[in-house]
């Protein structure tokens, strides 16, 4: 598949243009052209293959779900709109996406994701018929529900094992993260701010009350709790590095009634409020509400662990392998350009991961799902 081995081995910007002159024949810039923005091939059923394929060969402990912001320079691609970005501090005319990362702590790899779409978009006709949006995509959607759309789409329909979804995502609702996933029977780790409030279940704890507390002050009363917990490194080696040693509490919650709803949607029950101590002096604490009231915080702290196996990955494999040089307008061409990058990202990863188990290169698999 030349778009594939295009984006794998041509450097610099994944282009069309660029990694047709990788090919001998002329012709390869207008077919690649055609693959990505006028096929009819289906991105959903190659994600499938993908995701299970990437489940096969290394046990996934779990989903993670992290968003993805790729700056424009121009109005005029499929979803661009001013958004402001956490990493850089300021608004950015950029498209936003969601994706469905599987990890486990030595290899990760995307296999699902969702551009969200504003109003501006969806409701504009000229817009829509010129980024070919489907007549089926009409409602504009939080970033909220993106994640918790892509989530259920990855864990309850492509016939995968039930697994805990980890997510974090920055400016996304957290309520209706955990409504959702909640509605859908998916265990769930999901990030949380310092001001979301919560009633403590444990009269023990100092300072109880029964009124609903920011989690902020909720883990502040619970410091004297905190207990060290060794961690692992996730590197890209996965060897040779010392492990990490985080403080770690956890604190028995429910949701207040105020941010309830009736339904199975609304049934909590109690959770867990975990608080992962920052690494280093001066570090933020990281705060996760989870309905895994059972699991030891040493393994929930290696499942909330795997976000940063993602940002290490993205950063190291799936930025040099194009996950963001889509330079077309189309709904279409910008979902299959994802997908095919996120097949050459499991290449990369899986190749890499076989490498550092001493496995022969040549004999390797990971062309198979090809």
């Amino acid at each position: 598949m030349d778009y594939l081995r295009g984006l794998l081995a041509t450097p610099g910007r994944k282009s069309i243009r660029n990694m047709a002159s990788l090919f001998a024949n002329p012709a390869t810039d207008q077919s690649l052209h055609h693959f990505i923005n006028s096929s009819t091939w289906d991105w959903d059923a190659v994600r499938r293959v993908l995701a299970h394929y990437l489940d096969h060969r290394t046990s996934l402990p779990a989903w993670v779900v992290r968003p993805m912001v790729i700056p424009k320079s121009g109005p005029h691609s499929v979803g661009v709109d001013r958004r402001f970005s956490v990493s850089r501090g300021h608004a950015v005319n950029a498209q936003q996406a969601v994706g469905v990362w599987g990890a486990s702590p030595e290899v990760s790899g995307p296999v699902n994701w969702r551009l969200r779409l504003s109003a501006a978009w969806l409701d504009d006709e000229a817009r829509r018929n010129q980024a070919a949006i489907p007549d089926d995509v009409r409602r504009p959607e939080t970033l909220a529900e993106c994640a918790v759309h892509a989530s259920v789409h990855t864990a309850t329909d492509w016939d995968l094992p039930i697994r805990p979804v980890v997510v974090d995502v920055p400016g996304a609702d957290p309520i209706t993260v955990i409504r959702g996933l909640r509605a859908a029977g998916l265990p769930m780790l999901v990030r949380v701010g310092q001001d979301l409030p919560l009633t403590v279940c444990d009269p023990a704890l100092p300072g109880h009350t029964a009124a609903a507390v920011p989690a902020g002050r909720i883990v502040a009363a619970a410091r004297g709790l905190r207990r060290p917990v060794t961690l692992p490194c996730f590197t890209p080696t996965g060897a040779g590095d010392p492990p990490r040693t985080v403080l770690a509490a956890v604190v028995r919650v429910r949701m207040p009634a105020s941010l309830r709803k009736t339904g199975r949607a609304g049934r909590y029950g109690e959770l867990l409020l975990l608080a992962e101590g920052g690494e280093g002096p001066g570090r933020a604490e990281r705060l996760w509400l989870t309905d895994l009231v059972t699991t030891h915080p040493g393994t929930l702290l290696r499942l909330t662990g795997l976000t940063r196996r993602v940002d290490k990955d993205f950063a190291d494999i799936a930025e040099p392998v194009g996950i963001r040089d889509f330079a077309g307008r189309s709904f279409r061409g910008w979902h299959r350009h994802i997908t095919l990058a996120s097949a050459a990202h499991s290449v990369g990863a899986l190749a890499g991961w076989a490498e550092r188990h001493g496995r022969d290169g040549k004999g390797d698999q990971t062309w198979s799902l090809w």
